[in-house]
């Protein structure tokens, strides 16, 4: 008998997934949660008998013995309580029997049952992962199952949890108590008191009647004050197993489901995902499963057809068995794959494992250079590294083999060093920037994340097998069996969500983006990486030298205007002198006492109060992050080639931006004096130029397109000065008189506007009243109606829809903007009105980042792409290529897209990045 808790799936589904509406707009977050997690668990589960057990009301037989008990819990969200009964026609529609009965919980009824069916004979898995029922455990007759992690709770786990064996867990719970469910229990006695008394005197009356044995005074005296609350405490966790049976344990028996009925649910409710994973058509005449046979002959409840389960794996120590795995991914066609190595750094990391596979649950870890566990250990057995990279190569560049991975640029960087067997894996699928294709900003593209998500399964975590902290062990050193179960888990899970996420990708109308631009990103980004770009180290020195200097002046003169010497790093000291001994209006204290010195705070003092201090600390901070950050951090990742090598993450921005990171190349000032003698570290080699391509107000042709202003569009395709002709339009200046103040203005609104920029934002960016700054913004949506329009759309898409679209289609989600906190909401309607831009400008110089190198190649130029930093791209040309290859680069970067407006690129070149600006 299986029985399954459906609180913990309801709840668990609900803070999973994002709000969701049905077609009728009722809500069914929950409700698709918990429909994707039952039906996927019984995918893998068999049973005679089942039974899904909710609750029936708050109130029960405990609250009155106890009127506090559960009363600190706070009623299920409005959003959540109407999704009940759906929940309940949701089990119905899977054919899966529900119990629940007035005036009693559903733990007291998996009690009854569970012991009820064990009584008989019979075998029972609880499902659930909540400790309160780990009092019902008997190895060999009652288990638990937690639904996530896909592991069973045995004696063994109870014991690790409370310290007794499941028979004692009433007792040691009596005396501990429960906040969440307002047991008392025994005021400052925890778990592991309890579990030391409960050992000791057998039970809560054992150790009651024997208090003045007990030699710690406090312990006695709470024992002693408390003893009617730990027998109360004692009924509330003590489950029911002899409740009232709502139906006969015969009436649970296992049936199938009826594949008409739970597709026309599915289809009511808009779960087309389920629906196709059960193999279920639009009409629902697919087979859902085969006929269930006679109660109590166990039924397997098979929804889908890939019912296997995770592991147990191979471990591959033979040539023999290598070239037999191989044979079986060529006959397959597709496999995913994945290495194990000992670093985070791909151009740095040894290979230390391969792990592949060909179908799910067939799954495969090849160990390459495993060590011993320590010095006396002797090496586990392996296949010889160059004879396993001879048999490995003819299959990773196998043309007619897909291989699919998860973040593919790292593994592919790392089997293309020269120590870890040279080898150019192709043809490829990632099964992230399948997920980031189709769900930037709904949730995070990890592995984990994902297949907790799509394949209801908690993988084996790294912690979980390497330790953490000064105890974890290098991956060469974990056991093989071990090492197995976890790497080739990982493989098994990539391979399962490319079955899931690849249809999608046509069903949501995401497969040109994935692979036009997207997955042709992938090999880009890793030459760009392996390429990287030289550094004067000399240079960087130099620049630190300078910028210490500077400091040392800033924080003398800082301390003569505070009027004494303090750190100032240090925020609380800054802010005792600028709002406690200086006096200046405006100061918040924190939760921990101190005053808020943040940089908005800072910005604020400055403009607000004119005292030169507040500056002076921003001008110090500004040059402290860069000599940390780009000074002396560069310094230490120049390699051994000379050259700096960033790591482009490619999930990570909501609005599909690349990001830089080891080091971060993309936040280096650029207007200012400082970022300029940064850049001047970033060299050409000899002979050579490097070569900066940008995009020109990028974002602002995208406005112009997207709201169709005409005398914005007439600006652009005429060449005008965007920004004098903005304030001539909304200031009602002739074009000739418009003065630089004027420009300014304009410019700070255009760029505003994008970013959804309030009347207070613009009133502290001018420098003027808020009555001001909103009769600007007034006038300026007055003169371009269009954008105001625009801008309303994108919020009403977002609310509608719970994302927003690029000018090319992409979804980009906004899960906060059905937020209640004010706060939180707000935000995400300027993201709304943002998005479509950032995520625009991202995917034009995304597209010329894939035709670059080709059309280059083709034009046998033998420049090479550097860098990408927001809307520029860096390239290195030999000095003698510099004028073709930048007519070259231009005329590919405005072709890449058909605006309203054309697309403007500006070019410089120089011996440094500072110059090519």
């Amino acid at each position: 008998m299986i029985l399954v808790d459906g609180s913990g799936y309801i709840f668990r589904a609900f803070h999973a997934l994002p709000p969701m509406t049905n077609p009728a707009g009722v809500p069914v977050n929950a409700v698709f949660g918990f429909t994707q997690m039952l039906a996927q668990f019984l995918t893998r589960h068999a049973a005679s008998h089942i039974a899904v057990v909710f609750d029936a009301q708050k109130n029960n037989f405990r609250s009155q013995i106890y009127p506090e008990y559960k009363a600190n819990r706070p009623e299920p969200l409005p959003e959540l309580s109407a999704q009940f009964p759906l929940i309940r026609v949701a089990t119905d529609a899977l054919n899966i029997p529900r119990v629940e009965s007035e005036g009693w919980e559903a733990d007291d009824l998996i009690a009854a049952y569970a012991t009820a069916y064990a009584a008989q004979g019979g075998q029972v898995t609880i499902v659930s992962s909540d400790k309160d029922m780990m009092q019902l455990v008997e190895d060999g007759r009652i288990r638990m199952l937690d639904p996530i992690k896909q592991k069973p709770i045995t004696s063994v786990e109870v014991m690790e949890k409370f310290g007794v064996l499941p028979d004692k867990v009433v007792e040691v719970q009596a005396l501990a108590g429960d906040s969440t469910d307002n047991v008392p229990g025994v005021p400052g006695i925890g778990l592991k008191t309890a579990a030391q008394l409960i050992t000791e005197y057998g039970d809560v009356e054992g150790l009651l009647a024997n208090i003045d044995k007990i030699k710690q005074p406090k312990r006695r005296q709470a024992l002693e004050e408390n003893a009617e609350k730990a027998r109360i405490s004692r009924q509330l966790v003590q489950l029911s197993r002899d409740a009232p049976l709502p139906c006969p344990v015969e009436d649970l028996a296992t049936r199938a489901p009826e594949p008409g009925k739970l597709a026309a649910f599915l289809k009511e409710h808009g779960f087309r995902s389920i629906q196709h994973r059960l193999g279920l058509d639009a009409d629902g005449t697919t087979p859902v499963s085969r006929p269930a046979g006679p109660a109590p002959a166990p039924v397997a409840l098979t929804l889908a057809t890939d019912a296997t389960p995770f592991g147990p794996y191979e471990t591959i120590t033979t040539a023999d068995a290598l070239r037999a795995f191989a044979d079986a991914a060529r006959a397959a066609g597709v496999m995913a794959l994945d290495t194990e190595t000992n670093s985070l750094d791909a151009l740095r990391a040894d290979l230390v494992g391969v792990c592949m596979a060909v179908a799910p649950g067939r799954a495969a870890y090849v160990p390459l250079r495993h060590e011993g566990a320590d010095m006396l250990s002797p090496k586990p057995e392996q296949i010889p590294f160059e004879e396993a990279v001879a048999i490995l190569r003819p299959l990773l560049t196998d043309p007619t083999v897909l291989k699919v991975l998860h973040n593919a640029k790292y593994d592919l960087e790392v089997l293309q060093r020269p120590e870890n067997g040279g080898m150019d894996v192709t043809p490829v699928d990632d099964t992230m920037l399948m997920s980031y294709s189709l769900d930037a900003g709904r949730h995070g593209q990890g592995m984990d994340e994902l297949s907790r998500r799509h394949l209801l399964h908690q993988p084996i975590t790294f912690d979980e097998v390497t330790g953490t902290g000064k105890g974890r062990k290098p991956f060469a050193q974990i056991e093989l069996g071990m090492a197995t179960a976890y790497a080739a888990e990982d493989a098994d899970v990539t391979l399962r969500l490319w079955h899931i996420l690849k249809p999608r990708l046509r069903t949501d109308k995401a497969l040109a983006l994935y692979e036009q631009v997207e997955r042709r990103m992938i090999a880009v980004l890793r030459d760009m990486e392996i390429a990287g770009i030289k550094v004067d180290g000399g240079m960087l020195k130099q620049t630190g030298a300078e910028f210490a200097e500077r400091m040392a002046t800033l924080e003398k003169e800082i301390h003569e205007l505070a009027g004494r010497p303090f750190s100032v790093g240090s925020p609380k000291q800054l802010g005792d002198i600028l709002f406690g001994e200086m006096g200046l209006r405006g100061g918040r204290k924190g939760k921990t006492g101190a005053y808020s010195t943040d940089a908005a705070t800072l910005e604020e003092l400055a403009a607000t109060t004119g005292h030169p201090l507040p500056r002076k600390v921003l001008d110090w901070r500004q040059l402290s992050k860069l000599n940390s950050t780009y000074v002396e951090g560069l310094q230490a990742q120049i390699a051994a080639d000379g050259r700096v090598h960033t790591d482009f993450s490619m999930a990570i921005a909501s609005t599909g931006r690349l990001s830089s990171t080891e080091p971060n190349l993309q936040n280096i000032p650029i207007r200012t004096e400082e970022g300029v003698r940064i850049r001047r570290a970033f060299i050409a080699e000899p002979g050579h130029l490097l070569l900066a391509a940008d995009y020109s107000q990028i974002e602002l042709r995208l406005l112009a397109h997207v709201a169709g202003v005409p005398s914005l569009v007439e600006a652009f395709e005429t060449g005008q000065d965007i920004h004098a002709r903005t304030a001539s339009d909304i200031f009602h200046i002739p074009p000739d008189k418009v003065d630089r103040e004027a420009r300014r203005r304009a410019k700070t609104i255009n760029f505003g506007i994008i970013y959804g920029m309030s009347a207070f934002g613009l009133a502290s960016r001018l420098g003027i009243g808020a009555a001001e700054a909103r009769g600007i913004i007034d006038a300026y949506f007055a003169q371009y109606p269009g954008i105001r329009d625009a801008m309303e759309r994108f919020k009403e898409d977002a609310r509608t829809n719970g994302y927003v679209q690029t000018p090319f289609g992409r979804k980009l989600w906004i899960p906060e903007i059905a937020s209640k906190n004010q706060g939180l909401r707000g935000n995400a309607e300027r993201a709304a009105i943002n998005a479509p831009f950032q995520g625009g400008a991202a995917e034009i110089i995304k597209r010329a980042m894939v035709r670059l190198p080709g059309a280059l190649a083709d034009a046998k130029l033998s420049a090479r792409m550097l860098l990408q930093v927001h809307d520029e791209l860096l390239f290195e040309v030999p000095e003698d290529e510099v004028e073709p290859t930048s007519d070259l680069v231009r005329r590919v970067m405005e072709g890449v897209a058909t605006l309203r407006v054309p697309l403007g690129v500006e070019v410089g070149t120089g011996h440094s990045w500072a110059e090519a600006h």
